[in-house]
């Protein structure tokens, strides 16, 4: 079973590596965590500053575009497929 830590302890622990310049070691250490975990949270925190812990079931805006955009394509093909359908059978009957 995993340990759940809020976006806020998060982000108090990556401020704290990147303010103080302590070792990653030491801080991970005294917060009682791993070592990787305070690295995944470093890379995040680099990649999206703005954004790096948006919590669970939420999603960065740019993610939650590209999901849109995913469901109007897949929306969009599947009503391609019907129309071709519908055509390819209008067009047999009209024989």
């Amino acid at each position: 079973m995993f340990k759940q830590f809020s976006a806020e302890f998060k982000l108090q622990a990556v401020k704290r590596v990147e303010t103080t310049g302590e070792p990653v070691s030491k801080v991970a250490a005294e917060l009682g965590i791993n070592e990787n975990t305070l690295h995944g949270w470093l890379k995040r925190y680099r990649e999206k500053p703005d954004t790096p812990f948006p919590g669970s079931g939420k999603l960065s805006a740019d993610d939650e575009r590209l999901r849109k955009l995913e469901r109007e394509i897949r929306d969009l093909r599947e009503e391609n497929e019907i129309l071709k359908k519908a055509a390819a059978y209008f067009a047999k009957n009209q024989k």
